[in-house]
Order: C-alpha cells, then structure tokens, then sequence
C-alpha cells in the first residue's frame, strides 16, 4: 500500500513537469483571453462604423439639384455617386463573408474550450477524491519515510510540487472558464457585425434604387421638355452619334496597332468563329431587343444597337468570348462600359455596368467575368445593354449567341 502511495506521488510528479512545462498551459490561455479582448474592442468599433458610414440619400439628392440643367453632366455627377455606393456595398458584403467565417472559427474555439474546461473539471473531481481519501497522511508518510535528509529534501519538493499542481491546475480551470465568457461574448459581437453589416447592405441598396428612379425621373422630364419632337429627336441622334464616335475611334486606334504589330512580324488576335457564351448569365428576358424599336421616351421607331438584358444591379457580366480589352472607361451615355477586341475586326461591347473589374490592355477568356449590371449612363433601370460590332458597324448578337 505505501509502495502504492508513492507510486501515486511519483506519477503526479511526473505529469505536472509534462502538463505544465514552464507555465506554457497558462501563458497559452491568458494569451487567448487578451486576444479575445481585443477582438471583441474591434468588432464594437466595426459596429460603430458601419452605423456612421451609411448613404445620405436626401443628401446627395439635394447636391445633385445644381447640375440638373445639364442632363449629360448631372447623369455622369450621379453616376458618380452610384459608383461609390456600390463600392460600400462590396466592401459590406465582403465584411458579411468574412465575418461568416469568423463566427465558425470562434464557435469552434469555444467548443474547444468547453471541451478542455470538461476534462479539466473531471481531473479535479478525481484529485480532490483522492486527496479527501489520503488526507495530511500522505503527505506525513511522504516526510517520515525519508532516510536521510536528502531523502526528506527531494520529498519536500514533491509535497510542494503536489500543491504547485492544485494550484496550477485551478487556475487553468479559472482560465478556461473566462475564455469561455470571452469567447461568448466575442461570438455575440461578431454576430451584430454580421447583422449591421446585412442591415447596411440593405440600406445601401435601396439607396442605389432611389437614385436610379431619380434619374429615371430626370432622364424622362428631360426628354418631355424639349419644345419640340424634333429637338428631342436630335439630341438623342448627337448621343447615339458620339457613342459611335467614341466606338470608331478606340476601333481605329487598335487598327492602327494591329497594323503595327504586324509590320513587326508580331501575331495578331485572330476570331475562330465559336459561339459566344452568355453575357448575363441567369438572365435571359430581353427588354429591348436589336433592331428598329419604339423609344421608351421619345416615343417614335429608332434604331437600337443591341440586346438589352433586364438582370439585377451586381450580377456578373462576363466575357462571351475570348479576347483583349480595348476600353474599361466610362461616358455620360454609356455609362461604365467595356470593349473587347476578338479578332478579325469583331468587338464587343457592354454597357451600364456598376462595376468594372478588368482594365485595359488585360486579355481575357470566354466566361470571365468583367463587369457587375447596373444603370449608369443613359439607363433607367439596371440591364446590360450588349453590343456585336463587325468591320466597324453593329451587327445583330444574336448571330454569334447559343
């Protein structure tokens, strides 16, 4: 029985020196709390910021009055403001993914420390047992065994090293039942990140949707107060004009190139003749299709360049095929646009869009996405105004769409 006893001393002994090398247990957990601390400190600031950041839409509305007597200048100041806001909502709704995984990573954490503060309770329950059964004796027997006061010295230490153990482990305990506070509270923080951000997003989006009926609204009162049909017919000819203008001359400035490179003996971007992909993908309602239509403002049969895609503001755009970005730029009527050369004198274009994440000279593949939907430029409402040019005139999309 005594062998037994000191056997049991020894044994402890030994998985103190294993479970706490160095205070290396503790140091980890108190680590962990002030990291919690501070994470919990910024997620109050996130909260605090996304509140504070939100669009003032009745704001920017009134900024926008001084400019409403040029409508190609108060279209491109709108676009303007759009732009940025759909620049908030990207950032917000990348704070929403990452906050996601914010929260698995702390609910694991605080499982994890649940776990360990379990095991810790059990392995106290059993000590305390133990010592309640063995009382002072062990300790007296551990003492007045020893055979020589070197013998008393080293079991000194191991009584000490006994009660060092107690110690220690109930401060773990305490430890690891504070994290878990913390890392409960950290969890609940995040969460109202992750709601405000939702809620900002919200708010940022139906403010895109006020300033695209304003300067629907706009756009149409423009229209109906030229004196005359004719005068509104013009100027909507001078708009379709300088598009055309814009288009022809990035056309003759890759020309130009082309003839350049091929002087070098350079190899130029040849069309193979594949079908092209989708532009919209997901959005297959046409609400202006190519060809001769009714204007929806002017209300007489015009000329309409290309197919126009009724999608949801941010959906992707993507390439419907491979080639070079000639444009990534943006006008008063087209709005935020990209052009891509194909080859063989075939271009592309798209147009309206909210956001534009390729730039020029960049080559792209056949299903990228280029572009997000909206309603900058001359637009009343968020699509995609697709375009096919062939040999410098728009020909029908449809001839190279599946």
């Amino acid at each position: 029985m005594k062998f037994w006893k000191k056997l049991v001393c020894v044994l402890i002994c030994i998985g103190i020196v294993l479970l706490f090398p160095d205070g290396k247990a503790e140091a980890t957990t108190n680590d962990s709390i002030r990291e919690k601390e501070a994470e919990i400190a910024e997620a109050k600031k996130e909260v605090e910021s996304l509140k504070s950041s939100l669009t003032d839409v009745e704001k920017l509305k009134k900024e926008l009055e001084q400019s409403k007597s040029d409508l190609n200048a108060y279209v491109t100041q709108l676009d303007t403001q759009l732009n940025s806001i759909q620049a908030k909502i990207d950032e917000y709704t990348n704070l929403i993914a990452e906050k996601e995984r914010e929260i698995e990573i702390t609910t694991e954490e605080l499982n994890a420390a649940i776990a360990r503060q379990e095991e810790q309770y059990a392995a106290m329950k059993t000590r305390i047992k133990f010592m309640y059964e063995q009382g002072d004796a062990l300790y007296m027997e551990l003492i007045f065994s020893a055979t020589s006061l070197s013998d008393t010295l080293n079991k000194a230490d191991y009584v000490e090293a006994l009660s060092a153990y107690d110690r220690a482990q109930l401060d773990e305990y305490v430890q690891t039942r504070e994290l878990i506070a913390l890392c409960k509270e950290e969890l609940e923080s995040e969460k109202e990140v992750l709601n405000e951000a939702k809620l900002a997003v919200e708010a940022e989006e139906k403010a895109v949707s006020d300033l695209i009926s304003e300067k629907e609204a706009q756009i149409v009162s423009v229209s109906s107060d030229i004196s005359t049909k004719e005068a509104a017919i013009k100027e909507y000819e001078d708009m379709i004009a300088s598009e055309n203008a814009e288009i022809a001359a990035l056309e003759k400035a890759v020309a130009e190139e082309k003839a350049r490179l091929a002087a070098e003996n350079a190899k130029a971007r040849i069309y193979d003749g594949g079908m092209f992909t989708w532009p919209c993908p997901g959005y297959k309602r046409i609400s202006d299709d190519y060809g001769n239509r009714m204007h929806p403002t002017l209300g007489i049969e015009k000329f309409h360049n290309g197919l126009d895609m009724a999608a949801a503001s941010g959906t992707p755009i993507l390439a419907a095929y491979d080639g070079d970005v000639v444009a990534a730029a943006y006008s008063s009527s087209m709005g935020n646009y990209i052009m891509i050369d194909h080859g063989g004198g075939l271009y592309t274009i798209y147009m309206h869009s909210s956001a534009l994440y390729v730039s020029k000279g960049q080559s792209v593949s056949k299903g990228q996405t280029i572009a997000a939907v909206g309603s900058t430029g001359r637009s009343t409402g968020p699509h995609l105004h697709f375009g096919v040019r062939l040999n410098g005139n728009y020909v029908s999309p449809w001839n190279y769409l599946k």
